[in-house]
């Protein structure tokens, strides 16, 4: 969502900066962005951590993961620019007398800015720290500017809607509802923003865009890797808290929220409420029959063997996680009203493969329904990843003599308009730097969110699955997931 806006001089600050998601994303997103000239002429990035490490010693070890991670190559010009924005700071989370050390040095930006600067907290840290951070950066007078003051909140945002709404409560009392930018990146990958454009920027499409002419909707997040360091983490996470209830919902938010009247932040994220709030809730005796879980065991994922979720590290032998959902949504509203919604993800699937599938109706009635030739289903795909494109599939007469149809494709790749596109995380980054929220999740989605899986998630935790491991690695997941959309007579593409 972001233009050339001119941005003001801005402090990042980034707690965790010695962290996995640090090294691999938020440093590689900022020198894209800076190389890009996309970064405010003044800005500084501060990285915490709790090591007594020198300047030099950090900025080597940036240096080496850009040099893996990077989506732009580094050339010995532009790092040297880029340090030279980057200071290491020694920091105790929980230290009060570090967070006064912290003010002092974001005053000593603001004096080389020559103006009170902006300031971007990133909690690139676990969710259990994000009480005592908030509570301190409110203490010392850190973010005391609605105006200026951001802060960037990781997933999970709670485990369950009790805890997200303390959390939300929390750090109210702190930052603004306009100063919290609750990230998920799914929503800065380009084809997830493309719906907007394809949707409300075509009359072709959104006239079409309803029950009248959609069957069904499919939206599936494969994973070809399993757990792979991650196990205690998932352990207490699990799939449908991990994907379904912030990635797969986001998504589904997107495909069928209404037309925003504009294209301002809280319009659409109102539109993404009204969504949220129409999707049927599923009583407890229902949910075998609306959602399916599962649990890989061993299998073959690329032709090499792979272990089953159970003999990983950190996971209990007799683990009841799952680690495949599959759920199938109505929504009550007048546009979607008996359309089922299609959602699925899991590890150590297939292969690796997220995309939407828009399955329109069949002809009422067809010029062609008296030959012996089958009609294939009308469908919009929409390719997240790894590919990047949107394919229209019809059916069109095969070049020849007779008249046989055939099933044809329409394609528009990404990688084709632009090769090099920025990751998501850029994406997000930018536009946080510039005070858009449009992409950034709300207090009450993220609470209404964890509402619509709420009896799934209190009915799975009270009931042992004596089922799992119930789908093989390298597999398309459990057998019933596979029941789920063909009761009734649809298949998952």
């Amino acid at each position: 969502m972001s233009d050339n806006k001119i941005l003001q001089p801005t402090t990042i600050i980034i707690f965790g900066s010695t962290g996995d998601l640090a090294k691999r994303k938020l440093f590689p997103a900022f020198y894209n962005l800076y190389i890009s000239g996309r970064m405010p002429k003044g800005f500084n990035i501060l990285a915490l951590g709790r090591a007594d490490n020198s300047d030099e010693y950090f900025k080597n070890y940036i240096k080496e993961n850009l040099e893996q991670f990077s989506r732009k190559k580094i050339s010995s010009e532009d790092w040297a620019g880029f340090q030279a924005h980057i200071t290491y700071f020694q920091h105790q989370l929980d230290e009060e007398n570090s967070y006064k050390d912290l003010y002092e040095k974001l005053e000593k930006f603001d004096k080389v800015y020559g103006k009170r600067g902006n300031r971007l907290f990133y909690l690139s840290i676990g969710p259990n720290f994000v009480s005592t951070i908030s509570n301190h950066i409110k203490n010392a007078s850190l973010a005391s500017d609605p105006e200026k003051d951001r802060i960037i909140i990781e997933k999970p945002f709670g485990h369950d809607k009790e805890s997200a709404i303390e959390l939300n409560n929390l750090l109210a009392e702190t930052f603004e509802e306009e100063q919290i930018y609750r990230i998920d990146h799914y929503l800065g990958k380009e084809t997830v923003q493309n719906i907007l454009a394809f949707r409300f920027g075509n009359s072709i499409f959104e006239p079409l865009w309803d029950c009248k002419h959609i069957e069904s909707v499919q939206i599936t997040v494969a994973e070809e890797v399993g757990v792979e360091t991650r196990g205690s983490f998932y352990e207490e996470t699990g799939a449908l808290r991990d994907m379904i209830q912030n990635h797969l919902l986001q998504i589904l938010c997107m495909v069928a929220m209404e037309p925003p009247a504009s294209l301002e932040s809280g319009e659409i994220r109102d539109r993404k409420v009204d969504v949220l709030k129409s999707i049927r809730r599923i009583s407890s005796d229902k949910v075998d029959h609306y959602a399916v879980r599962g649990q890989y065991g061993k299998g073959t994922v690329n032709g090499a063997k792979a272990k089953g979720y159970r003999q990983e590290e950190g996971i209990a032998p007799d683990s009841n996680t799952e680690t495949f959902v599959a759920v199938k949504f109505y929504l009550d509203n007048d546009r979607w009203q008996d359309v089922p919604f299609y959602v699925r993800t899991g590890k150590k699937m297939k292969e690796k493969h997220s995309y939407i599938t828009i399955q329109f109706k069949p002809l009422p009635t067809s010029t062609f329904s008296e030959t012996s030739q089958q009609l294939s289903a009308n469908r919009l795909i929409i390719n997240i990843q790894p590919l990047m494109d949107i394919r229209l599939q019809f059916m069109a007469k095969q070049p020849g003599l007779s008249l046989v149809l055939k099933p044809v494709e329409m394609i528009f790749d990404n990688f084709a308009c632009q090769e090099d596109t920025p990751e998501a995380y850029e994406t997000l980054l930018l536009d946080a730097l510039m005070g858009d929220l449009t992409l950034f999740m709300r207090s009450d989605q993220v609470e209404e969110a964890w509402d619509v899986v709420k009896t799934i998630q209190d009915t799975w935790e009270g009931r042992k699955d004596s089922s799992f491991p119930d789908y093989e690695a390298g597999s398309w997941g459990p057998e019933e997931s596979f029941a789920l959309v063909e009761r009734q007579g649809h298949s998952w593409v």
